[in-house]
């Protein structure tokens, strides 16, 4: 269930890469950036590499069931919803969605306070780290 939080960070960054490039090609056509295209490329960026980290870390605190399910669901729509609104509510003129940035931060923050919980309660016996099927590289 955390190869759906690397994935959408992965393809996250690559759209903020690519809205970055189209910035770099508003600049250099002499003309300012919008301001909401600058803070949705910002909010993708941050979010999408906060949910690498996070495809890392629900294993890692052998985060399970439902809990698991919350957080991937939650992160994801946030990671989406936030930059999407300021996109579409300020880029696109659809301003009856700006509103809804309550909803898709508050995605977020449950998702982080879940996280939270789980890494205040978690055995402190158990190794913390999760299965990673791999050996430690040998620098």
């Amino acid at each position: 269930m955390t190869k759906p939080l690397k994935v959408s960070g992965f393809v996250g960054l690559a759209v903020m890469m690519a809205v970055g490039l189209h910035q770099a090609m508003i600049l250099a056509g002499g003309d300012a950036v919008p301001r909401w295209m600058i803070g949705g490329h910002a909010h993708l960026g941050v979010l999408s590499i906060l949910a690498i980290v996070m495809g890392f870390a629900v294993p890692a605190l052998e985060v399970t069931g439902t809990l698991r399910t919350a957080v991937t669901g939650l992160f994801i729509a946030g990671q989406w919803g936030v930059p999407g609104v300021v996109w579409l509510g300020e880029g696109l003129g659809l301003a009856f969605l700006v509103p809804t940035t309550l909803l898709w931060g508050s995605a977020l923050i449950v998702a982080m306070l879940i996280m939270a919980y789980v890494a205040a309660t978690r055995d402190a016996t158990g190794s913390g780290s999760g299965p990673t099927g791999v050996a430690p590289a040998d620098d």
